[in-house]
């Protein structure tokens, strides 16, 4: 993702930075998305050309400096532009239209959820529907919360605005209810909301409305997640890549979904989506074989010192029990996990540029 890495990539120098300092130190693949704010829309031909795969804005302040939110006019600018690439938006998705806040302890997680209400993610949605039909870009909604979003997404998709939305297994394994006061390890944004927003979102993933899953893997240090104010000062983010594929299978299955549900959910889509879906994301001749072995029977308690993170104790599912274990892990064919440690240099490459334009 383009911010929370200095410099953010919102600048053909900026992703020439990055790329370099990438040399050597992948042990996957990794493609970049690029960054639209107000005031650089010169900037994303020349990030196109660089080799993004699409440009993410914020609707509402990132909460970072170097990343101010885009309003109505710097997404219509930045839209027509990326359409002309080839290239998808990638939007968070609330619009700060004030919210009313009845529980008044701040340290409650009751109050956060309250600060940041369903209808700010409906407002930005609509928004990007609505420019998505007038400029003919793609628009991508990352991190659905709001259930509530559903049907006007539903709704944009069969009339044929570009339109696709992601969610993530925080909102889809954990629930307001069961978040402890001051439970910094939970706090994200948008938010993780309540126990039948969950279940509605399910039905959205079961349904295809919500087109991929992805972790938004958000990882800090102990010192930005524990701080003096507790949960209203804390860093929103939840470290999870490790953890993506048990956490949805292990709701999936409960919900008889199967393994073809889950590989398209977290690959074939997705790799679609970023514009390498014709190298990535199927088992196929011409394909890499990037590959997982997995077990889906395997039953493990998530225990920080089996994280592969670097600040291990900051993950809100430390005991949660979950189904399936990978066993070994495959780029290009090669061996790279063994189920307990990293093999090898890292032989990863930078994924630069799409297969095709999105819309072609």
């Amino acid at each position: 993702m383009p911010l929370n890495s200095i410099p953010a990539t919102t600048t053909v120098e900026a992703l020439a930075i990055k790329t370099a300092a990438c040399a050597d130190q992948c042990f996957v693949d990794v493609g970049f998305w690029g960054g639209v704010i107000p005031g650089n829309t010169a900037e994303l031909p020349g990030l196109a050309r660089g080799g993004v795969l699409g440009c993410k804005a914020f609707l509402i302040e990132s909460g970072v400096d170097e990343f101010p939110c885009s309003g109505r006019e710097v997404l219509r600018a930045a839209m027509t532009i990326l359409r002309e690439q080839g290239l998808p938006l990638l939007a968070h998705a609330e619009l700060d239209l004030g919210a009313d806040v009845h529980e008044r302890n701040p340290h409650r997680y009751a109050s956060y959820l309250e600060s940041r209400p369903k209808a700010w993610e409906e407002a930005a949605i609509a928004m990007l529907i609505e420019l998505a039909g007038e400029t003919g870009c793609h628009v991508h909604v990352v991190h659905l919360s709001a259930a509530s979003s559903l049907a006007q997404i539903a709704s944009a998709k069969a009339s044929g605005v570009p339109i696709t939305v992601e969610t993530c297994p925080h909102y889809l394994c954990l629930e307001a209810e069961a978040i402890p006061d001051d439970g910094v390890l939970y706090k994200c944004s948008p938010p993780i909301r309540e126990h039948d927003n969950r279940e509605q979102l399910w039905r959205g993933v079961l349904a295809d409305t919500i087109d991929f899953v992805v972790t938004d893997h958000s990882p800090c240090t102990p010192h930005l997640k524990h701080v003096p104010g507790g949960l209203p000062d804390a860093w929103g983010g939840i470290a999870s890549l490790q953890l993506g594929l048990p956490l949805l299978w292990t709701e999936a299955r409960a919900r008889g979904a199967g393994l073809a549900q889950l590989a398209a959910w977290t690959s074939s889509r997705a790799a679609r989506f970023a514009g390498v879906g014709e190298r990535k994301g199927s088992i196929a001749p011409g394909f890499d074989a990037d590959l997982v072995v997995w077990d889906p029977e395997a039953e493990t308690e998530v225990a920080s010192e089996r994280l592969f993170f670097r600040h291990r104790g900051q993950s809100p599912y430390i005991g949660a029990h979950v189904f399936g274990r990978v066993r070994h892990t495959f780029l290009r064919g090669t061996e790279i996990f063994d189920g307990s440690a990293p093999i090898g240099p890292p032989t990863g490459q930078l994924l630069l540029g799409r297969d095709h334009a999105l819309g072609s």
